[in-house]
């Protein structure tokens, strides 16, 4: 009796938690490839600025990243729908591996940029095929949780992955450093190929079915008006978020806010990104356990709230025990984050999941690209100042929107 417990203790806890094979087999790839992407990613603009000593690059870099990952959310929910999340999630992580490759052979802005168009792929056109394999994986009453999983095991990278990159920083430099992260971000996704071939459940239809459309606009007009509501409301707080995005580093290691009790260094920002992800962790579980049973607005909205205090915080932080709080604000943000996409998927129609998934990004990002170019345009013209006030401005609109007009589901 008593060596029979544990075990049956830890199936009520996996069935509480919504751990199918398949939602770990995804769970585990989130880890490795998120670890190795972000062990540079935070890092880009520096290594940028120390191969031209060009500010305006991180703002390109970042409007890239935005317009590659609309671009990319939409054929890769087509492509999740005709192949099965297994295939799919297996041939997005190759192409990220190559953009790694080819930045590491090639160490020059441009190849950045360009390698950029392959591994900035992994995040957004295999969220898609993600979403529809928790939604198919999991009942309704479940959604939530199991992106909440998703959330809190994506930032076990976001959290470490800054802090490898950050000593790899300070060991080999600005350039080379950023190299040697990502060869270390080549090995993990190596070794999450061979995890998801083996834990994924090949899905695949066994006769095609009917080519569904492909047009993301009349997909787009078919949402209903809660989605179109949550849509116009998520892209003011993306603007929010993305026009400082790529200056958040240089703020805190570059003194850009006139720091002078503590200067920053790749260490002591990847325990900052540490703190924030802590921060965001310790939400998760405990937000998807009500977010079905209480409804899902009144977490989007909080979440909508702490968007739009970071960059106000921030403006503020000229100490690093005011850094720390502003990266304690920046986790806060991720509160109702796994609710928000919970509600896509919900307000989806049912049939077209991963597609419906990938069109609202395609859309939501393409606009959003545009945030990080008035971010760097305000950063170089006007100043931080008028960066964060800006973004803090968009914020506020999009906070009052969603809580004026979003409706509960």
């Amino acid at each position: 009796m008593t060596g029979s417990s544990p075990p049956r203790f830890a199936r009520r806890v996996a069935d509480a938690l919504g751990l199918r094979r398949s939602i770990v087999g995804a769970l585990a790839m989130a880890v490795l490839v998120g670890m190795g992407d972000q062990m540079v990613e935070r890092f880009v603009p520096i290594y940028l600025v120390a191969l031209t000593a060009n500010e305006a690059l991180p703002g390109l870099f970042q409007a890239l990243h935005n317009v590659v990952g609309a671009l990319y959310a939409y054929p890769g929910g087509w492509v999740a729908e005709r192949l099965g999340p297994k295939r799919a999630l297996a041939l997005f992580n190759w192409i990220a591996i190559a953009g790694y490759l080819f930045v590491i052979l090639v160490p020059h802005w441009l190849a950045m940029l360009v390698g950029s168009l392959l591994f900035l792929s992994w995040s957004s056109i295999s969220a898609p095929g993600t979403m529809g394999l928790i939604a198919k994986s999991l009942p309704k009453n479940m959604h939530v949780m199991g992106v909440s999983l998703h959330s809190l095991v994506r930032r076990i990278p976001k959290a470490l992955g800054p802090l490898i990159g950050g000593v790899c920083i300070d060991a080999w430099g600005k350039v080379d450093g950023v190299r040697v992260a990502f060869g270390l971000a080549i090995v993990m996704a190596l070794v999450s190929v061979f995890v998801q071939h083996a834990l994924i459940a090949d899905d695949r239809p066994a006769e095609a079915p009917g080519v569904p459309d492909k047009n993301p606009f009349r997909l787009f007009r078919s949402f209903p008006p809660a989605l179109k509501e949550l849509f116009v409301a998520d892209v003011l707080i993306r603007f929010c978020e993305q026009i400082p995005y790529a200056y958040v580093t240089l703020w805190c290691m570059e003194s850009v806010a006139g720091i002078e009790t503590a200067r920053v260094d790749g260490k002591a920002f990847g325990v900052l990104t540490t703190i924030e992800m802590v921060v965001a962790v310790l939400c998760y579980v405990p937000v998807a356990r009500h977010a079905d049973r209480l409804g899902k607005r009144p977490f989007v909205l909080v979440t909508f709230f702490n968007f739009t205090l970071f960059p106000l915080v921030l403006l503020h932080s000229t100490t690093f025990a005011m850094l720390v709080f502003a990266f304690v604000v920046r986790g806060l943000k991720e509160f109702g984050e796994p609710t928000r996409k919970a509600l896509i998927l919900q307000l989806a129609p049912e049939d077209r999941k991963e597609a419906a998934f990938g069109t609202y990004y395609l859309f939501r990002d393409s606009v959003i690209s545009l945030a990080a170019l008035l971010g760097a345009a305000l950063w170089q013209w006007y100043g931080a100042a008028a960066n964060l006030w800006t973004a803090f401005a968009c914020g506020v609109a999009g906070t009052i929107w969603f809580a004026r007009t979003g409706r509960s589901a």
